[in-house]
């Protein structure tokens, strides 16, 4: 199977040893393991480790795992949950799963692309829904109605949206459930941003998962709970899908890690300590960039509703690789460019870091944009 290459994975691979400031980080900043063991009221880990024989354990993930992410939705139970390695490995098989050669599958851009490289990788007739800032990066509905032919396999969504952080609510989230029901298609939704909502208590849209019996949800511990070194992301979905990805799942997967698995419940179990934490992160740094950006008259954005991410237009004549190797090289700050997510023209921001990291890498950019004006002019 010849696959394009990954283009924000080669580009994080390359520089992210090499930066200072690592404003490319998608993870809401992560937790070390004495912070997470704090908020889980868990002081003698030791004890609690030693017995556990490092077997492949639960083969799908724990009954106390499972159960943990059945509870984050509406109407899911374990038999609808299945553990994977991270959600990169949930998406990869839902699509290994569902989609075959020929097969119609429509995926929005920007997003993950994982969910239009690997549908193209196989043969599948794959249509691309681009977001713009006219629909403030959310789906036009009208055109996914004209790409929602009868027949069409699959949808896939994200949301809260990577890297724009555009977010749709559950009254949008219906509407694309009424097309994809009308042409019996099902739809996907990476949900690995779900929780970092910027105005609800909770951070939490509904899940597609709970609005449709055929939506299935991706999710992790990676990037709101700011623990991605555990590489532990699952498939939540209706009972049927889950029994036909776990056949797939035998042959690249067998089991999450038993220690990944145990961390991962703590974790969950210790949820609202965490979630408190990535809100205040969130909101306050996205807060941050806000009032930055308004002093910058080279860069533009439709400001982010959720996620970790935002997507800034620049008014620089050179490409969005050549703005962020300048950069890195003059100032030592990474961001992502546009043109690693078939987005020439813009720039990806992470700012779930702390805020000193945050702060000082704004200012270095302020600086390099004046320069490069100066340079243009």
């Amino acid at each position: 199977m010849k696959i394009r290459d990954f283009g924000v994975e080669i580009w994080m691979n390359k520089y992210e040893t090499k930066c200072e400031l690592n404003l490319a980080e998608t993870c809401v900043e992560s937790l070390t393991v004495a912070e997470l063991l704090d908020m889980a009221g868990t002081n003698d880990i030791a004890e609690e480790i030693r017995p556990l024989k490092l077997t492949y354990g639960e083969i799908e993930g724990s009954v106390r795992l499972r159960t943990l992410i059945a509870g984050m939705y509406e109407k899911q139970q374990i038999e609808n949950v299945i553990t994977t390695h991270g959600a990169i490995g949930a998406n990869a098989l839902v699509h290994q799963t569902l989609v075959e050669p020929g097969d119609r599958v429509i995926s929005v851009l920007p997003t993950y692309q994982q969910h239009y490289s690997i549908p193209e990788s196989v043969g599948a007739d794959t249509q691309i829904l681009k977001l713009t800032e006219k629909t403030g990066f959310l789906p036009d509905l009208e055109e996914l109605k004209n790409l929602a032919v009868t027949g069409t396999k699959l949808i896939a969504i994200n949301n809260p949206n990577n890297p724009t952080g555009s977010l749709m609510n559950r009254a949008f989230l219906e509407n694309i459930v009424e097309i994809a029901r009308s042409c019996g298609a099902w739809i996907l939704c990476d949900e690995v941003y779900r929780g970092t909502d910027q105005d609800s208590q909770t951070g939490m849209t509904v899940s597609i998962a709970d609005l449709y019996e055929k939506g299935i949800s991706t999710g992790s511990m990676s990037k709101t709970f700011s623990l991605a070194g555990l590489r532990l992301g699952w498939i939540v979905a209706p009972a049927e899908l889950i029994h036909a990805v776990s056949i797939h799942r035998d042959y690249n997967t067998i089991s999450v890690g038993v220690l990944d698995d145990y961390f991962a419940s703590i974790a969950l179990e210790s949820k609202d300590k965490i979630l408190e934490r990535s809100h205040k992160i969130t909101r306050t740094n996205l807060a941050i960039v806000s009032e930055w950006l308004d002093g910058e008259s080279l860069l533009s954005w439709v400001k982010p509703k959720s996620g970790t991410t935002a997507l800034l237009k620049y008014e620089l004549p050179i490409s969005s690789e050549e703005f962020c190797i300048r950069l890195l090289e003059k100032t030592g700050v990474m961001l992502t460019p546009g043109s690693a997510m078939d987005m020439e023209g813009y720039l990806r921001i992470g700012y779930t870091n702390c805020e000193e990291i945050l702060r000082e890498g704004l200012k270095r950019i302020s600086h390099f944009l004046k320069e490069s004006a100066a340079s243009a002019a």
